[in-house]
C-alpha cells in the first residue's frame, strides 16, 4: 500500500440522527492519532457547504478531550447536513462536470487526500460518485462512507449507526403510551405514525416490549407489506375482543396495493431533490377511517423529530459503535488504502451480542434498500415476529447519558 500523507475532510449528510455525531468525534479521533492527516477539516452543511468553501479546522475547534466527550453525545448533526444530489460523474455535460471539478479544486487547494462522508443512502451516492470522478481524473485521494441512519436500510450491514438510540426512543415510548391508555375502560384506538418510508425496521422496534415484559403495540405495519383497509378492520376488530384499549404503531410509508401512500390523502405532495415524497399524516387517515368504521375515541399520534433527536435516551451500544466505526474508517483508509467503499457491521454473535466492523463497495449499496425480511413479519402482515424483536433488543441496550446541568442536558455547538 502507498503511504498517502496531507489532509482530511468529513462531513455530515442526510437527516440527523443522535448518534451521527458520535461517528463524526470517532473521525476526529482517529485522524487526531494518525501519522498520515495532519489536519483535520470539516464541512458545513455537507457537500453543498463544501462547494461554498465553508470549512473548518476540527484540530482547533475540537481541541480537548471535554469538547469531544461532550459531542459525542450531542443529537444531531454538529456540522449541519444538506441533501444535495450530486450529478452523474461520467456526464458528458460541462455543467455537470463543472461542479465536481470545483469540489475537487477545493481538495487540492487544503491538500485534502481523505474524504469522509457520514450519511445515509442517498449520501452514500455522493461517495460512491466523488470516488468515481477522483479515479477519472487520478486524483489522489481516498473516499470513505461511514452509514448513518435511524431507517436501518442500507444493505450489507448488519444494522446502521443511529437505529439503536432511535429504536430504543421508539421501544421505550410505546412502553409509556401503552400504559397511558390503559388506565381507562373506555373503548378507545391510539394510533402511534413511526418514520420509515420503505422499510419498517424502526416501526419493529416498537415491539421489542413483547419479549421482555408482555407489553407491545395490539397491531404493527411495515412498508414490508401491502396495506389492507378490510384486513386492517379485521385485526381491529379482533383486538377488541381482547381488551378495549387498542394501541396501533404504523410505518409513515404503508402503502395500498395500488402504490399509494396510505396517508396520501394528508400529504402535501412535495418531494425532496432525491424524488422522495415528505411523508406524514398516516395515522391521521387512519384515525379518520377508524372513527367512521367503529365510532369510538380515536387519537393520532406522530412521534416525528423525536425519534431522531431525542439525545436523553442514547442507546449505549448505539454510541460506543459510532464512535468505533468512525475510528475505524480512519484507519481503513489510512492504514490499509481503503477507498469507494462503506463501512459496516458484522454482527459475529447474538449471546453475547458482538459485532466486527469491516467495509463494502460503496457503489453496490448506493440506492439500494435493505427492507425487514419475510421472516421477521407474521404471516397476517399484522405484527413482528420474535426473532425480529431479538435482532433489535442487543442493539437499544445500555444508557449513555448526556451530562446534565440544572435539569437540562448540556449539549455542544460547533
Amino acid at each position: 500500500m502507498k503511504e498517502l500523507f496531507g489532509n482530511a475532510i468529513v462531513g455530515q449528510s442526510g437527516g440527523p440522527t443522535t448518534a451521527i455525531n458520535a461517528t463524526l468525534t470517532g473521525v476526529v479521533k482517529g485522524a487526531i492519532a494518525s501519522k498520515y492527516i495532519r489536519t483535520i477539516y470539516g464541512m458545513r452543511n455537507g457537500v453543498e457547504g463544501l462547494m461554498e468553501r465553508r470549512i473548518i479546522n476540527l484540530n482547533e475547534t475540537l481541541n480537548d478531550s471535554e469538547k469531544l466527550r461532550m459531542l459525542e453525545r450531542t443529537p444531531a448533526a454538529a456540522l449541519g447536513s444538506c441533501r444535495m444530489k450530486l450529478p452523474d460523474p461520467n456526464s458528458a455535460s460541462d455543467t455537470d462536470i463543472v461542479v465536481f471539478e470545483k469540489i475537487f479544486r477545493i481538495f487540492a487547494e487544503n491538500d485534502i487526500r481523505y474524504f469522509f462522508y457520514i450519511g445515509g443512502n442517498d449520501s452514500m451516492d455522493t461517495v460512491a460518485k466523488i470516488s468515481a470522478f477522483g479515479e477519472k481524473i487520478g486524483y489522489d485521494i481516498r473516499v470513505v462512507g461511514i452509514p448513518k441512519t435511524i431507517d436501518n436500510d442500507l444493505i450489507e450491514t448488519d444494522h446502521t449507526p443511529g437505529y439503536g438510540s432511535a429504536a430504543k426512543y421508539v421501544a421505550t415510548t410505546m412502553q409509556e403510551i401503552i400504559r397511558d391508555c390503559a388506565v381507562y375502560t373506555t373503548k378507545a384506538v391510539t394510533i402511534v405514525e413511526i418514520m420509515g418510508r420503505d422499510a419498517g425496521w424502526l416501526t419493529a422496534a416498537s415491539a421489542v416490549g413483547s419479549v421482555i415484559n408482555g407489553q407491545a403495540p395490539d397491531l404493527v405495519y411495515l412498508p414490508e407489506r401491502v396495506f389492507d383497509m378490510n384486513a386492517f378492520y379485521d385485526s381491529v376488530e379482533n383486538a377488541f375482543r381482547k381488551h378495549p384499549n387498542l394501541v396501533i404503531a404504523v410505518s409513515e410509508g404503508i402503502r395500498f396495493a395500488d402504490g399509494r401512500y396510505v396517508g396520501e390523502s394528508t400529504q402535501s405532495g412535495s418531494a425532496d431533490v432525491f424524488g422522495h415524497k415528505y411523508l406524514s399524516g398516516t395515522a391521521k387517515a387512519l384515525e379518520m377511517a377508524v372513527k367512521l368504521r367503529f365510532g369510538c375515541k380515536v387519537r393520532a399520534v406522530e412521534l416525528n423529530l423525536p425519534q431522531r433527536c431525542a439525545g436523553h435516551l442514547f442507546s449505549k451500544t448505539d454510541i460506543n459503535e459510532s464512535v468505533a466505526i468512525g475510528k475505524e474508517a480512519v484507519r481503513a483508509a489510512t492504514e490499509q488504502g481503503v477507498s469507494g467503499d462503506m463501512m459496516v457491521f458484522e454482527r459475529v454473535s447474538d449471546a453475547p451480542y458482538c459485532a466486527a466492523i469491516g467495509h463494502r463497495r460503496v457503489a453496490d449499496i448506493a440506492n439500494k434498500v435493505k427492507f425487514v425480511p419475510d421472516e421477521f413479519i407474521n404471516d397476517k402482515g399484522d405484527f413482528v415476529t420474535e426473532e425480529c424483536c431479538r435482532y433489535i433488543l442487543p442493539l437499544i441496550e445500555g444508557e449513555a447519558t448526556p451530562t446534565y446541568y440544572k435539569g437540562i442536558p448540556q449539549y455542544l455547538i460547533l
